[in-house]
């Protein structure tokens, strides 16, 4: 249990050296040494338990828990503090009414209720420090060299660097915290380290975008923190418990605990940015790309889906259940509709992530061990394609001075291993037998198997506009422009290992699907349920679907060699008309000169963000409102 405290305690420790260091050489020592430590200490975790079981640690909670509640005060008067000083007064009258009640409760109830297993680890938790440790080490390792670019673009401003680091790492350090936490109050502190620690890098350019943007996420996850404090009060008042083992325990030996599991899952669709709380994900774009990398992936969101995904055993068709379904599917299958209109590629990663993100909630809704596995496997998957893709479009957008799709034609051109990885990213997200296809397929079948019907229609339309957008984006970087300039050369050496390293995990984990399923998802899903049924896909199948990544990565090896280009005959590229001689304009009907472009088609008089989102948060106001109001009803 050591390894644990010190995945806990070591990021804070690195966190607060960052915050004192000022010059580069000294932070990229302490920033890569900080993240080999990490990774290889989740790695070491993973080794340990994997094959042992959960492993329980009890902690003397007295000390503990005064200690979480003092600091619980004081992020609200910095929270109150702030909000007064930006006029944004929604933040500070959320954190004013959470944090006496939490104070409360802990004063008057929480304070004699026993808490046998503080921390529990369990298969779903080491997966969860895996995809901390490693990818959010990489994505800190990545913003070594970004961070030194945008400090040249804003090099007449304070070097916040030290500031930006320090959240980084403390972001890690509450993270492993909350995935490890079976104390539904720990939980809860590390839940809102989280939220605060998002507010400051959404706004860390400190301009009005940023501001406003860092106030929305901050509101809408304050509102979430409510339902935790609610839900925490409710089980210590009348079940007199706080851990979440006990939760589950109670559900399946028939006790009805579907009011705090209806708030605890608020609360987890409020941190996954479902709608109608998705716009404050779609807001954090303002931020550096190691941000949203951090908080689309890895971190951030992964903590709601997480907890839903811990509850799933208790859910199903009950009100609980029925929302996360509800709330999952439509917010699922709105913003891959949305995404179809956006040209901005940040934006098109951030509700394909929104889209993905309601999918595994839906997934865990449903509460079978199919759905669950198909939510786990999404989990995995998305986390490490989806950094990638942020991470190349932050490269691609220093150097191509943009973010629009619209201008990375013939980008294979002008960055082709950078394209590349995009395309591998991009690939791994649709394209079949990939991870995330083969993980949606699962996921439909499970939906047929469970007879939810409006759910398969959903998931259906949703994955037929996923691949359409991604095709799009991947059109314009596979075509070849003649007489591109490289751009590669300033691209820095700890981005380029950062993709590396993220591009051989999509491909590993293709590769071991089969072998992530039988030793880490099966096992767990075992401990939760009470009888594991024939999976949606079975070991064969996932086996044959391995085999077809291994070809498709070694045909190309086979085939396609440099003496085989040295007998091809290079001729000029067709175009639109008689090619000029340079494949980059051509003689038009008229006989005028036309200048070769690429452009897409965004369908935004049908599938426009503001329609889409309007439809899905009027759709999931009302079932979000519905369920919890019957509750209430119910309760009083």
């Amino acid at each position: 249990m050591s390894t644990l405290l010190f995945l806990i305690f070591f990021p804070l420790l690195i966190a607060l050296l960052l915050l004192l260091i000022k010059r580069d050489l000294f932070r990229d020592i302490v920033v890569i040494g900080g993240a080999v430590v990490i990774a290889a200490a989740s790695l070491l975790l993973g080794a340990m338990y994997f094959y042992v079981g959960g492993e329980v640690f009890a902690a003397q909670e007295t000390q503990v828990g005064s200690l979480m509640m003092a600091i619980e005060i004081a992020l609200a008067v910095v929270i109150v503090f702030l909000s007064v000083k930006h006029k944004k007064y929604p933040p500070a009258i959320f954190a004013l009414i959470q944090t006496p009640l939490f104070v409360w409760f802990e004063i008057t109830h929480g304070h004699h209720i026993k808490v046998v297993s503080n921390l529990y680890i369990d298969r779903l938790s080491l997966i969860m420090v895996l995809i901390i440790g490693i990818v959010g080490s990489l994505i800190c390792v990545y913003s070594l060299g970004y961070m030194k670019d945008f400090r040249q673009h804003h090099e007449g401003e304070k070097d916040r660097r030290p500031w930006f680091f320090f959240l980084m790492f403390l972001f890690l350090s509450a993270m492993f915290g909350l995935v490890v936490s079976n104390n539904l109050v720990w939980m809860y502190f590390f839940w809102e380290i989280t939220t605060l620690c998002s507010f400051f890098l959404i706004g860390f350019t400190k301009t009005k975008e940023a501001v406003n943007n860092s106030f929305r996420a901050l509101t809408m996850n304050l509102l979430g923190g409510i339902g935790f404090v609610l839900a925490i009060l409710v089980l210590g008042i009348y079940y007199d418990t706080l851990e979440l083992s006990t939760v589950l325990m109670y559900g399946q030996m028939g006790y009805s605990v579907v009011v705090p599991a209806a708030l605890l899952v608020f609360a987890g669709i409020t941190k996954a940015a479902q709608m109608p709380f998705s716009s404050w994900l779609l807001g954090a774009m303002v931020a550096p790309t190691p941000t949203s990398a951090l908080l689309h992936s890895s971190t951030m969101v992964k903590a709601g889906v997480f907890l839903i995904i811990k509850l799933s055993p208790v859910l199903g068709w009950n009100g609980a259940g029925i929302m996360a379904m509800m709330v999952g599917g439509v917010t699922f299958l709105m913003a891959s509709f949305a995404a179809i209109s956006q040209s901005n590629a940040k934006r098109v990663l951030a509700y394909s992530t929104v889209a993905n993100l309601g999918l595994i909630i839906a997934c865990a809704g449903i509460g079978t061990n199919e759905t669950v596995w198909a939510a786990i496997m999404l989990v995995i998957f998305h986390a490490i394609t989806k950094s990638l893709l942020f991470l190349c479009v932050g490269t691609a957008e220093h150097s191509l001075d943009s973010r629009d799709i619209e201008d990375m034609d013939g980008l294979f051109s002008k960055m082709p291993r950078l394209a590349l990885f995009m395309m591998v990213g991009i690939s791994g997200m649709f394209l079949a037998p990939l991870g995330m296809l083969v993980s949606k397929w699962a996921a439909m079948t499970a939906f047929v198997d469970s007879g939810n019907i409006p759910l398969v229609v959903i998931i259906c339309f949703g994955s037929a506009a996923t691949a359409f957008y991604w095709t799009k984006w991947l059109g314009k970087m596979a075509a070849i422009m003649a007489k591109a300039k490289n751009l590669e050369a300033h691209v820095h050496q700890s981005e380029w290992f950062t993709f590396y390293c993220l591009v051989y995990m999509v491909i590993m984990m293709c590769l071991l699907f089969p072998a992530v399923s039988t030793y880490a998802v099966v096992p767990y899903l075992e401990t939760v349920f009470s009888s594991v049924e024939a999976l949606a896909l079975s070991s064969s199948n996932l086996q044959i679907m391995s085999g077809m990544v291994a070809l498709i990565i070694l045909l190309p090896v086979l085939f396609f060699n440099k003496r085989h280009f040295r007998k091809k005959k290079i001729v000029s590229m067709y175009l639109s008309g008689v090619n000029t001689g340079d494949s980059t304009k051509f003689y038009g009907s008229m006989g005028n000169e036309v200048e070769l472009s690429l452009r897409n088609w965004y369908v935004e008089s049908i599938f426009g963000e503001a329609r889409m989102t309007l439809i899905g948060n009027i759709l999931s106001i009302l079932t979000i409102v519905s369920v919890l109001g019957i509750m209430a009803g119910g309760v009083l």
